[in-house]
């Protein structure tokens, strides 16, 4: 299944400004990036801020084509909602909110290619911390946050077969062909997710 090839966290090993700036400030960030799709209003300056972040992406040598493989998913979502954006509120609002999206996957991308996983898991802990005496597992946070790097991808993948499985079949505007089959695949990866967590203790309450 093409979803095995793959994982969203794709560390791509270097040296770079970008690889050795310190993961609380790659953390900020994303987190910038977040607060300023709410409050960039110019499709301008959403386009030049587009183009830094891609500017650093390439900086940290993952090439175009790993850049392009980060957004591509996404591009049919946002020509829907840029063409409604578009219709309700014109060219130029649309292609902020469009632009702005892209900065936040850009600067996740970013993120994934530049920090190992288990680096990036130990931040996800250290920041939970705080919150434990409110009753947050920091440890239990991280192993969700892992589970999902690896699930989307799988799931993703399971969707590309099924749609060109059902396309060889002359079933691709079939919606019960596509989405069953992804839905059985998806609840089946779950399960063997869940046991093989059972089977080593991981994500049990703690006595």
């Amino acid at each position: 299944m093409r979803g095995h090839g793959f994982l969203l966290a794709n560390y791509v090993p270097g040296n770079s400004v970008v690889h050795r700036a310190p993961l609380s400030l790659k953390f900020l960030l994303v987190v910038g990036c977040g607060m300023a799709s709410f409050l960039i209003v110019d499709w301008l300056v959403s386009a030049a801020g587009f183009t830094v972040m891609c500017g650093l992406f390439l900086l940290t040598g993952a090439g175009p084509r790993r850049l392009l493989s980060a957004v591509r998913p996404l591009l049919p979502v946002l020509l829907v909602i840029g063409a409604f954006q578009w219709w309700q509120l014109g060219a130029p609002t649309a292609a902020r909110i469009v632009l702005n999206i892209l900065i936040c996957v850009v600067a996740a991308a970013l993120l994934t290619a530049t920090t190992p996983m288990q680096r990036l898991l130990d931040g996800v802990v250290s920041l939970a911390i705080p919150f434990r005496r409110f009753g947050a597992d920091p440890e239990r946070f991280a192993l969700t946050i892992g589970v999902m790097l690896r699930s989307i991808p799988y799931i993703a993948g399971a969707f590309a077969d099924v749609r060109d499985s059902a396309r060889a079949r002359g079933l691709e505007r079939n919606p019960r062909a596509l989405v069953l089959p992804v839905f059985i695949t998806t609840v089946a990866y779950a399960r063997q997710t869940g046991e093989a967590l059972a089977a080593r203790g991981l994500g049990d309450a703690e006595d």
